[in-house]
């Protein structure tokens, strides 16, 4: 009798734990699929003490470890992740982003991948994310993550941003809205970001046209979009590139000269934006220099230092004349990304003017 009993007990568990399975996997069935691609960064750092905010090691934790830092992200996608590189993102370069954005793409042309989360340092985030948004080529979220502060520390910010984060790259709200940055509670597009503040975990802005949107309680909100093409609407494809043209930055200040700009040139450059003062002035030193490389063949964009604010085309130089292109609003460090990949195309400045003004 009693064994009768202790059968029945054994059937009704495994019944039981049978329909829980199935429960489980109906639930799992009904989330998004995220791949978080980890890239290094402070989010990944340690440092001596809970109380250190600066002076860290970034980069030291895995892509599981973060994962399993934050358990509550389970709820919301089914995770997984790829460590693609271990760095601080000062160190980032061309050729890590020639493989993070071959291995997005491949990833998003999956059935089985609703969304892509990047954990980035947060020193060169802001050009990672612009270049991705010019590149990807799907409208599937794409979502670069970072934090201020390293898992270690007191009131850490990165788990909160991974775990809202996963749920911007997993939501429908996201879809088609270009690369996103989801840092603070914040949603910001890729082409207006920019890092802000040293130090404070507010950092991420786009002060002069505003972010997207909030995430909040779980749902991303959404209050403008990005009108300037990206990801599928764009005519840049990296997939068979190995190499990107070299294009490099002069920063203009006062009593400036011409040594920068001649050595970048000689160097080999085949591009280059001079980050002017006002809007996008040429200091008398300097301009003899800027022609005398378009001379060359270098591609001169003419960009500005001060943050904000559209380099008016054949204002405070005749870019006509010049032969030189105006860059609108990208700031120094994103304009050179775009002449980069306007350089894979062409070597028209009409042509590259034309893109200007469309990304």
């Amino acid at each position: 009798m009693q064994f009768q009993k202790t059968k029945h007990a054994a059937a009704s568990l495994f019944a039981f734990l049978f329909v829980l399975s199935g429960a489980v996997q109906a639930q799992q069935a009904k989330l998004p699929n995220v791949t978080i691609l980890a890239t290094g960064g402070t989010i990944a750092g340690t440092g001596a003490t809970s109380t250190t905010t600066v002076g860290y090691t970034a980069a030291t934790v895995g892509v599981q470890a973060l994962i399993q830092a934050v358990p509550e992200i389970t709820r919301v996608a089914n995770v997984s992740g790829e460590q693609v590189f271990q760095i601080a993102s000062e160190n980032m370069s061309n050729e890590h982003w020639l493989t993070l954005a071959k291995r997005i793409n491949v990833l998003l042309g999956q059935a089985n991948v609703d969304g892509i989360v990047i954990t980035h340092g947060t020193d060169t985030l802001e050009e990672t994310a612009y270049f991705l948004n010019l590149v990807v080529k799907s409208k599937k979220p794409v979502v670069l993550v970072g934090s201020m502060r390293p898992s270690t520390a007191l009131s850490a910010d990165g788990p909160i941003n991974l775990y809202n984060a996963v749920q911007l790259a997993g939501s429908q709200e996201a879809v088609g809205r270009g690369v996103l940055v989801a840092m603070n509670d914040q949603i910001n597009g890729a082409r207006d970001v920019t890092k802000s503040n040293t130090t404070t975990t507010d950092t991420f802005k786009a002060s002069e046209l505003g972010m997207l949107g909030y995430i909040q309680g779980g749902k991303p909100y959404f209050y403008r979009t990005a009108t300037r093409r990206h990801t599928v609407e764009t005519e840049f494809d990296v997939m068979n590139l190995s190499v990107l043209p070299q294009v490099e930055v002069a920063y203009a200040h006062a009593n400036v000269g011409p040594v920068a700009i001649d050595a970048l040139v000689a160097s080999g450059a085949r591009g280059l934006v001079h980050a002017g003062v006002g809007n996008g002035s040429l200091p008398a030193k300097v301009r003899p220099a800027l022609s005398a490389a378009r001379k060359k063949g270098v591609i001169i964009v003419r960009s500005a230092r001060v943050g904000q604010g559209i380099v008016a085309r054949n204002g405070e130089a005749n870019d006509d004349e010049l032969d030189f292109v105006a860059g609108d609003n990208l700031s120094p460090q994103k304009a050179r990304i775009l002449l980069m990949l306007a350089l894979t195309k062409t070597s028209s400045t009409k042509e590259i003017q034309r893109m200007f003004s469309t990304y």
